[in-house]
């Protein structure tokens, strides 16, 4: 399957269609841990960790999380010779619906990630790191505790790695399966064995993460992509993708498209190229949600010359968020995906905040209502102001982003909710409005 567009080098997908690229005979006939080495010309251990740093840093590569932090700024953050151990926190516990890019790096690629793991624990003083995996991914993490297997016996984890000194252990933390817990601050709690909720911030957790010591956050794709940035330098992947969006970066790609999967592309492709690649869309383009359930929806108008790179999505309201793209054709009901969307934010509320745990199910059960035929003239003003009522009203994002959600849907596709309103039975009726209202639901 062809992953790439002509011209654009292959940084994280080039063992994804290789047989047994998860092992760590073939990972390194294809180069892995060969930044490892030691001795003259030494790539990692030979230089010093600011070096390394500053390095990530002028690669200019942003997080792939979601949130598109620069990760060499995030690793400024953290304080040098302190009392308390630095700790790295792999978040792969990848739930945002559509998104699936980093389960192929941990099933088809995971030296990768542990490669990037050990040059990003090296350049932190880092001592002990951990990879956080949803807990339905069995498959990923049998294979993680496989490579992790094969590179303490190869020696490149452990103590004196390679003669160097430098000791670094991986753990695998298998997660409960909770959404809320791929926010950095929750993954943490959990990580701890606290409940999955989100903390107040600051302190940030550069600052006082895990087990109140400094702690960096990074995304399985960042990481990642650590080993061919030190293999061909900072330069040659500033020199991918835009000045502001350096680099490339997995898409997950699924709805109306002809070949739905995993591509790679440089960051600033138009958005209908991308589309090609992916076999082109089945009918008559719609919309898409560009990067996962928390991205708001774009027209297919704001498609035609949408890039897909940060600025351009932030320009149109919108963001690249996990990678997640979903085109849709005019067969499918905006209407039927806004509820889908609603009832997904309503169920993985953590309750921790009341205007996320009584707004999110209250707009769900409203949209529910309008779905059910029982909707009211009024609803899609009622359920916006929901919306904007628990918009940054909450200690994460949670709640914002089923308001970006409703927001988009209700802007791009008002015609579609009147329609349903239109049909109502009860739109000029009393609708026992107490059974929506939020009390009893939790």
């Amino acid at each position: 399957m062809k992953r790439t567009p002509e011209n654009c080098p292959q940084v994280l997908s080039a063992l994804f269609d290789v047989t047994d690229g998860h092992t760590m005979s073939v990972a390194a006939e294809h180069g892995a841990y060969s930044r490892l080495e030691t001795g003259a010309g030494a790539r990692i251990f030979g230089r010093s960790q600011f070096e390394i740093i500053e390095d990530v840093f002028a690669s200019g590569i942003r997080g792939r999380g979601g949130a598109g932090f620069p990760t060499g700024m995030k690793w400024r953050f953290v304080p040098r010779n302190g009392e308390k151990p630095v700790y790295l926190v792999i978040n792969a516990d990848e739930g945002e619906p559509g998104t699936f890019k980093d389960h192929f790096i941990m099933d088809r690629d995971p030296h990768s990630l542990i490669e990037g793991m050990i040059i990003a624990g090296y350049a932190l003083g880092v001592r002990t790191a951990y990879i956080f995996v949803r807990g339905e991914m069995l498959p990923q993490i049998r294979r993680l505790n496989s490579a992790l297997q094969e590179a303490y016996e190869a020696g490149f984890l452990g103590e004196n790695i390679k003669g160097t000194g430098y000791n670094l252990d991986i753990y695998v933390h298998r997660g409960a399966g909770a959404y809320i817990c791929g926010e950095e601050t929750a993954l943490i709690n959990a990580l701890e064995g606290c409940k999955g909720q989100p903390r107040l911030k600051p302190p940030f957790p550069a600052i006082s993460g895990a087990f109140e010591s400094p702690t960096v956050v990074n995304n399985v794709e960042t990481i990642a992509a650590l080993p061919w940035i030190f293999e061909h330098g900072p330069a040659a992947y500033k020199a991918l993708g835009t000045s502001m969006s350096p680099g490339t970066k997995l898409f997950s790609i699924s709805g109306d498209v002809a070949k739905p999967g995993v591509y790679e592309i440089p960051l600033g492709m138009p958005m209908k190229e991308f589309f090609d690649l992916a076999g082109g869309v089945v009918g008559d383009l719609a919309g898409c949600i560009p990067g996962g359930s928390s991205s708001p929806v774009l027209s297919s108008d704001e498609c035609d010359d949408a890039t897909m790179d940060y600025e351009c999505m932030k320009e149109l309201g919108t963001m690249l968020g996990s990678g997640a793209v979903m085109p849709f054709n005019t067969t499918r009901d905006p209407v039927l995906m806004l509820q889908t969307l609603t009832r997904f934010y309503s169920h993985e509320s953590c309750g921790q905040c009341t205007p996320c745990r009584e707004g999110t199910g209250y707009a769900d059960r409203v949209v529910d209502a309008v779905v059910a035929g029982k909707g009211r003239m009024g609803d899609v003003e009622f359920i916006q102001d929901l919306a904007d009522q628990f918009e940054w009203t909450t200690i994460c994002p949670l709640a914002t982003a089923d308001a970006w959600a409703i927001g988009g849907f209700l802007k791009k596709f008002r015609s579609y909710f009147d329609a349903y309103l239109d049909k109502s039975d009860e739109k000029d009726a009393g609708r026992d409005v107490a059974s929506l209202q939020p009390g009893g639901f939790w």
